[in-house]
């Protein structure tokens, strides 16, 4: 299993596996319906997506079903799949970690959240992965896609083709350690987003380093100095002098205590 996939779903999807191809191993992710995959020229888990979707229609012939890979997916699924999933080609390779993504895909569109927050209950979620993968039991008398069913009959019932293969215990057992492990897998999705939107500070630089101050005051004693130069203050009022000596001196001051580094040093900031 993908180590991406939160613990809950993990457990789950291993569980899904092992009921539509009997085992929930590195080999379960070759397999095609009725385990006819010796009959391929290469591993499923070797071919593109495109290549697996127009292969499928052949093995629905042959066989009678499209079912392929560890979570069976059917023709239909994959092409809807291809077009639904952000980021996916058909050139992408059928691998197993491509398949845990795509069954996780699918988990969420079956309303996982809901049944780990408690806004679906263990019947209704049960259900819903009864229509996805008819390998599962209904944990209730329900109207089935064909027909109405018994607790513990597949969804697809009646079609001459499906049945459940687990029973509705294992299924409910399994929905419990699923619910026990949600609270952490909420818990390290909240720490994700909140790490996620943390943006880290950046040091600032010492003040005697900052080269917006030893700009800013050279060039109030530069222009001190050419104010007394060029403009031939010495000439002027004593008090004409000391008012624009102090006008330039104030603007500098002003622009050195806005910079953030004098503010931090002097302890302004909030």
């Amino acid at each position: 299993m993908t180590k991406t996939v939160p613990p809950g779903a993990a457990m789950l999807l291993d569980f899904i596996r092992e009921a539509e191809v009997g085992s929930k191993g590195r080999a379960s992710y070759d397999v095609i319906y009725g385990h006819n995959q010796g009959k391929l020229t290469k591993p499923l888990t070797h071919m593109a997506i495109a290549e697996v979707i127009r292969a499928q229609k052949g093995w629905a012939r042959a066989h009678g079903s499209s079912a392929a890979g560890g979570y069976q997916f059917m023709r239909a699924t994959l092409s809807g799949l291809l077009k639904e999933v952000p980021g996916l080609g058909g050139d992408q390779r059928f691998d197993p970690a491509l398949q845990d993504r795509l069954a996780l895909h699918l988990l969420n569109r079956r309303g996982f959240a809901g049944f780990i927050s408690g806004k679906i209950g263990p019947v209704e979620f049960a259900r819903r992965l009864a229509m996805e993968w008819a390998s599962l039991p209904v944990l209730a008398d329900s109207q089935g896609d064909r027909q109405r069913i018994r607790r513990g009959q597949s969804y697809y019932a009646g079609d001459g083709l499906n049945r459940a293969l687990v029973r509705p215990e294992k299924l409910e057992a399994v929905l419990r350690a699923v619910l026990a492990a949600g609270p952490r897998e909420v818990e390290a999705d909240r720490a994700g987003e909140a790490a996620a939107l943390v943006v880290p500070a950046r040091p600032g630089k010492p003040v005697s380093r900052s080269g917006r101050f030893w700009t800013w005051l050279l060039t109030a004693g530069g222009t001190i100095v050419t104010a007394l130069k060029e403009l031939n203050l010495v000439a002027l009022d004593w008090r004409v002098q000391l008012a624009i000596l102090v006008i330039i001196v104030s603007f500098a001051v002003y622009a050195i205590w806005s910079m953030p580094a004098v503010r931090d040093a002097l302890r302004l900031t909030r």
